[in-house]
């Protein structure tokens, strides 16, 4: 089981982190939303849970609880520039069908 940056997604996190000036890393984790039933969540964590499992790459730790690992597992976060707008995306292999919208997911 994992769970994999980029090295644009590393460098947009790491930046974030010290304007905060303090964290562990980043949480992934799903949610209950949306028209296709589940929702990314991305925040930062400032100390792990006990049921965490902790990935690094370039320098930076993902933080995914194991209740949402069964659903992220081989996911890539990346971070893209597309025309004015800019954000992190998400490559999951176990998606099965997404919104129009592309704010949810099924697996």
């Amino acid at each position: 089981m994992a769970i994999t940056l980029t090295e644009a997604a590393a460098n947009r996190v790491q930046t974030f982190l010290a304007n905060r000036g303090k964290g562990l890393g980043v949480r992934l984790g799903i949610k209950t939303s949306g028209c296709s039933g589940m929702a990314y969540v991305l925040e930062f964590v400032d100390e792990s849970d006990a049921d965490d499992q902790i990935f690094e790459q370039h320098g930076v730790k993902v933080v995914v609880d194991s209740k949402s690992l069964l659903y992220l597992d081989g996911t890539e976060l990346d971070f893209v520039k597309e025309g004015l707008n800019e954000g992190f995306k998400f490559h999951n292999p176990n998606v099965k069908d997404e919104c129009g919208c592309g704010e949810s997911f099924t697996v």
